[in-house]
């Protein structure tokens, strides 16, 4: 078997500023979210990007544009608290721009409804909270409609229609959402958009408040944290009767991930084992090469879940054929839709006799959203030339997924993982099975407790420890992670490992 060209399994979801060739795109999906209203026009949305580029974008995906989101700065205090749309807008042309202002406002939010369960409203508004940090600006404003209203108006009144919103007792598509996403109401608005009679042309006036504003003259932009959100997953090794059961299952965590607002999610080393649980094959060897037969079917799911969930996916690990050999690759969806994938380089002993395993020989670092990352397979971590190699190249996470069937075994795993964090001055992440595979040979019985760990300094948690997994049981923890504090601390720690690194007599040689 060839190796696999995952390239036909990527549609790339991409986020990026409006171009004029995007126009036409974009007034037919205004015409297609909004039936009822008046569509964008060219001469508004030359004007948009003419003026403030930086605050027009769009979704792509698949050559496609799927969604997009117009704003401008303000300082909103000169503005009437009954303001409208058109106001507020300059009658859509945004030509009130004020670069020295203190508020982003967001004038627009269009999704395709074909595509409004890949959340891409909310990549679109946190690029818009990116860009309030970037900006160093107080807070984002946004006027929001609430076109779920004309059914409540001969009921309650426009306020009382909002506090049952918000209360969750209503559901509106539009205030739901952006109550999830962090917004508080400041007031309702009447006659904010003559056009939306769905809304009875009210508004909700919400805003987003930048928590890390600094007030300063002139303006000066301070980058006071680059959090991550991380799900690491203790999966359940079970009997199951299909791809679907597994597929399904799978599903399920990117979606916990995903409902946490998590920026990785972390499954386990070859956990798609549990595929040999409905396939009679009782010889190892002959087992693994029919695991193989799902490679593609496994990147696929994976790529899809990535981008519907708009969470970047550590897939575990699982056993691929390639030009006659078997290895262990761990791939790495990214929530754009691309793809990337490290090979597992140590072999234990247990894989090359039951299984026959090839090792890879590349030390991989991954640029994503959010900063450099790196994979280093189970056994891979207890060898302390890569992390090393990795963090030389830039990686400031490293990922393990693991699999291991005693406490001894986890246990090297989980030292080496906290060790590599202290090296190096970088986040480490573990990722390991539970519960047991009766009918699979070779995978019996499982022990995990997975993790995140962090440098041991104060700056840090008391035990280099943002969260671990109760033992042996299939749950989740989710953490967060700084990667703001992690360079500060490289350079003002308490001890400097990498800075201190006695390269006059010692270094670790990387052959390419």
């Amino acid at each position: 078997m060839k190796e696999i060209d995952v390239s036909k399994f990527e549609k790339k979801i991409i986020l990026r500023h409006i171009e004029e060739k995007d126009f036409n795109d974009i007034i037919n999906l205004s015409k297609l979210c909004f039936p009822n209203m008046e569509p964008w026009r060219r001469e508004e949305l030359k004007s948009h990007i003419s003026i403030f580029p930086e605050g027009q974008f769009c979704v792509e995906y698949d050559g496609q544009i799927i969604g997009s989101c117009s704003s401008l700065i303000i300082n909103f205090d000169e503005y009437d608290d009954q303001h409208t749309w058109d106001e507020i807008t300059d009658q859509g042309y945004i030509t009130n721009h004020d670069p020295d202002g203190y508020n982003l406002y967001g004038i627009e939010v269009m999704v395709h409804p074909d595509f409004r369960r890949m959340k891409i409203g909310r990549r679109l508004y946190e690029a818009r909270k990116d860009l309030c940090r970037e900006k160093n600006l107080k807070s984002i404003i946004i006027g929001g409609r609430i076109p779920n209203y004309y059914k409540y108006a001969d009921k309650i009144s426009p306020r009382e229609y909002v506090d049952q919103v918000t209360m969750h007792n209503i559901y509106d598509p539009v205030l739901t959402f952006q109550v999830i996403n962090g917004f508080s109401l400041k007031r309702v608005n009447a006659n904010y958009l003559t056009d939306d009679k769905a809304s009875m042309k009210y508004a909700t006036l919400m805003e987003w408040n930048n928590i890390d504003y600094q007030p300063s003259t002139p303006k000066r932009r301070f980058k006071t944290s680059f959090p991550v959100r991380i799900t690491t997953i203790q999966y359940e090794m079970k009997k199951i009767a299909s791809f679907d059961d597994f597929a399904v299952q799978c599903e399920y965590y990117a979606d916990v991930a995903a409902s946490y607002q998590s920026d990785f999610a972390v499954f386990p080393e070859i956990f798609t084992l549990q595929l040999l649980s409905f396939l009679p094959e009782k010889s190892p060897s002959q087992a693994i090469r029919r695991l193989t037969e799902f490679t593609e079917e496994y990147i696929a799911l994976f790529t899809t879940l990535a981008v519907r969930y708009n969470v970047n996916i550590i897939g575990g690990s699982h056993y691929v054929e390639e030009e006659g050999k078997i290895y262990n690759i761990s791939y790495l969806f990214r929530r754009d839709g691309t793809i990337e994938k490290q090979y597992k380089l140590h072999i234990t002993p247990n894989e090359r006799l039951f299984w026959g395993i090839s090792g890879g020989d590349e030390v991989k670092v991954f640029d994503t959203d959010c900063g450099k990352i790196a994979i280093q397979i189970c056994y891979d971590i207890e060898f302390p030339e890569l992390a090393r190699i990795a963090t030389d190249k830039g990686a400031n996470i490293i990922f393990s997924p693991f699999c291991t069937d005693d406490r001894q075994g986890y246990l090297r795993v989980r030292y080496c993982s906290q060790a590599r964090a202290i090296e190096n001055q970088i986040y480490t992440v573990i990722s390991g099975t539970v519960g047991n595979l009766s009918d699979v040979a070779n995978m019996d019985i499982q022990y995990a407790q997975s993790g995140i760990f962090t440098p041991s300094d104060f700056t840090f948690p008391r035990d280099g420890i943002v969260g671990e997994c109760s033992p042996n049981i299939e749950t989740v923890v989710v953490g967060d992670v700084d990667l703001e504090i992690l360079r500060r601390h490289r350079r003002s720690g308490s001890v400097n490992q990498l800075r201190d690194r006695r390269d006059d007599i010692y270094h670790v040689v990387y052959k390419q």
